[in-house]
C-alpha cells in the first residue's frame, strides 16, 4: 500500500504546523507504505521546515514503490523479469539500478540463497533489499541536492538547518518496517526477543549506520531458501545485521537467515566486507531455542 502524494503532504504539513505553533518536539511521524510502515524520527530543536524533510522521504520511498512493486504489473520490475540479469541491468532505471545490481551480486556470492529469482526464472523480487534500498536512496537523495548543505565525513555528515532539513540540532532517524538508519546523532534501539516480550539485546546506532532484522516473528514463515523454493526451517528465529548500509543491512539478514550461523559467519568472514566495501559488519543470529550467536567484534550488540 502506497500512500498517496496528497496524504504524504498533508502529514507532512501537520508536522510543520506543530513544529511551528508550539516549538515542542516531533517523536514521529509514520505512513503506511511498501507493505509496512514507515517512519522519520526526530529529536531537538525543530523548525518549521521540519514536515519538509519528512516529505523529501515519502516522495524517496514511493519512488522505489512505485518501480520496485513486483506485485503492481505496471511497475518497472514486473516489466524487466523475463529477461536475464545483464538485460535487467541495461534496460532498468538509473536511480533503481544500484538495487538491482546488490540483489544480483548477493544472489551470486550466496550461491543462490539470497535469490530474486526463486519463484523462477522469469520473476524479479527484490522484496528482501528493497526496502533497506529505499532507506539508503532517501538519504542519498538528500546528499545530493545542493540546497540540503550536507558537508564533512562520515557517511551521512551535519545537517545545517536549510528549507529541506530539520534544524541544525536535530537528530534523525528513518525506519522503513524495521530497515533503520541513523540519518544525524547517535541512536539506541532494540533488538526484539522473537521468543517472547521485550528486547534480547540493545544497540546504539551511531550517525551513518543502519540495522536490519529478518525474523518470522514478522510474517510467520515467510523466508524461502532461494536454492530450494521452500520456507527456511533451520532453527534460526531471527537475524540482525548492523552495517553503514541500510541496502546491504537488509539483503545480508535474509541471506544469512536462510545460512544459519555456521555457514553464515563463514559467509561473513570470507566475502562480507566486499559486497560493503570493506565495512564492518556485526551480526547477531536468535534461535528457536533461545540461545543467541554472534559474529560482533566490537561488542555492538549488549
Amino acid at each position: 500500500m502506497r500512500l498517496s502524494a496528497k496524504t504524504a503532504c498533508a502529514a507532512a504539513l501537520v508536522a510543520s504546523l506543530v513544529v511551528g505553533c508550539s516549538r515542542a518536539k516531533i517523536d514521529r511521524v509514520e505512513w503506511p507504505i511498501m507493505g509496512t510502515i514507515a517512519a522519520v524520527q526526530l529529536k531537538g530543536e525543530l523548525t518549521p521546515d521540519s514536515g519538509r524533510f519528512t516529505t523529501d522521504v515519502m516522495a524517496a520511498f514511493n519512488d522505489v514503490s512505485d518501480a520496485l512493486n513486483a506485485h503492481v504489473a505496471t511497475s518497472e520490475i514486473c516489466s524487466l523479469a523475463p529477461l536475464g540479469d545483464d538485460e535487467v541491468l541495461a534496460k532498468c532505471a538509473d536511480k533503481m539500478k544500484p538495487c538491482y545490481e546488490a540483489a544480483f551480486t548477493l544472489m551470486r556470492v550466496s550461491g543462490g540463497a539470497f535469490n530474486p529469482r526463486w519463484r523462477g526464472p522469469k520473476t524479479l523480487d527484490l522484496g528482501a533489499i528493497a526496502k533497506g534500498f529505499a532507506v539508503d536512496f532517501a538519504v542519498e537523495g538528500m546528499q545530493n541536492r545542493k540546497s540540503a548543505g550536507l558537508t564533512g565525513g562520515s557517511g551521512v555528515p551535519p545537517l545545517q538547518g536549510t528549507e529541506s532539513t530539520p534544524g541544525r540540532d536535530v537528530d534523525i532517524l528513518i525506519d522503513l518496517g524495521g530497515n533503520i538508519k541513523s540519518v544525524k546523532g547517535n541512536w539506541r534501539t532494540g533488538v526484539k526477543d522473537p521468543n517472547g516480550g521485550g528486547f534480547a539485546a540493545v544497540v546504539e546506532l551511531r550517525e551513518g549506520e543502519a540495522l536490519a532484522t529478518s525474523a518470522t516473528y514478522y510474517r510467520g514463515s515467510h523466508i524461502y531458501d532461494g536454492r530450494t523454493g521452500l520456507a527456511v526451517s533451520n532453527g534460526v528465529a531471527s537475524v540482525t545485521v548492523l552495517c553503514h548500509s541500510a541496502k546491504w543491512a537488509d539483503g545480508l539478514s535474509t541471506t544469512l537467515f536462510v545460512l544459519g550461523p555456521d555457514e553464515g559467519r563463514t559467509f561473513v568472514e570470507e566475502k562480507g566486507r566486499l559486497l560493503t566495501g570493506g565495512e564492518e559488519i556485526a551480526v547477531l543470529w536468535i534461535l528457536s531455542d533461545g540461545r543467541q550467536m554472534k559474529l560482533d567484534p566490537a561488542a555492538r550488540f549488549q
